[in-house]
């Protein structure tokens, strides 16, 4: 099932202002050494991705790699956590 942001984002072929997303990755299966489990990960705008499918995720490699958005929920946090977690991407 897709995160309700992605459907969202697939549904109205539109893509947030905001450059960057936040999501969690829920399983980690086939990519065990790029994703962990559970942990929140930032997305990179990317229309033609979304389109398809899938999400542009700054893995652990530190590059932004393309995923299937099935195992990513969109993180819905407070202003202040979410200005934290981008900030600490950096």
């Amino acid at each position: 099932m897709k995160s309700q942001l992605v459907a969202h984002w697939l549904g109205n072929r539109s893509i947030p202002k905001a450059a960057k997303s936040l999501f969690i990755c829920l399983d980690n299966a086939g990519y065990e050494v790029s994703l962990e489990r559970l942990k929140i990960y930032v997305a990179l705008q990317d229309a033609k991705a979304v389109r398809t499918g899938y999400l542009r995720i700054i893995d652990e490699s530190g590059e932004g790699y393309l995923y299937p958005c099935e195992p990513f929920v969109a993180a819905s946090l407070p202003v202040s956590t979410r200005r934290a977690v981008l900030a600490s991407d950096t």
